[in-house]
């Protein structure tokens, strides 16, 4: 079963990346800049796991760049394109590496393994 999420958040990571840089060509200075601003949802573990988790988990699910990316389509907005891929790319990069949602016990207590 863990294979098949590293598998899935490469295909993410991938497909992102394709769209971002071969098909849109939005610029790669932007995609390394903001490629790990997600991770800064981490520091809500500086309160407590409970709030790291829920904070971590928020910005470490699909759903939400998915929704800013068909938004985006809609309006045609290349800015909010852009950002929502970078997010996508970054949440299959850490499906990819082994890392998984997290658990309010500890961080590293994931819906994956514990790493």
């Amino acid at each position: 079963m863990r294979l098949f999420y590293e598998l899935r958040g490469f295909v993410a990571l991938t497909l992102s990346v394709y769209f971002y840089f071969f098909n849109l060509q939005f610029s790669w200075i932007m995609f390394v800049i903001l490629l790990l601003i997600p991770d800064l949802s981490m520091l809500g573990y500086l309160k407590n796991n409970k709030v790291g988790a829920i904070w971590y988990n928020l910005f470490h699910t699909y759903s939400i760049p998915m929704l800013i990316i068909i938004c985006s389509v809609l309006v045609h907005s290349h800015i909010f394109l852009m950002i929502s891929l970078i997010w996508v790319a970054h949440i299959g990069m850490d499906r990819m590496l082994g890392y998984g949602l997290k658990y309010p016990t500890k961080f590293q207590d994931t819906h994956l393994n514990r790493i």
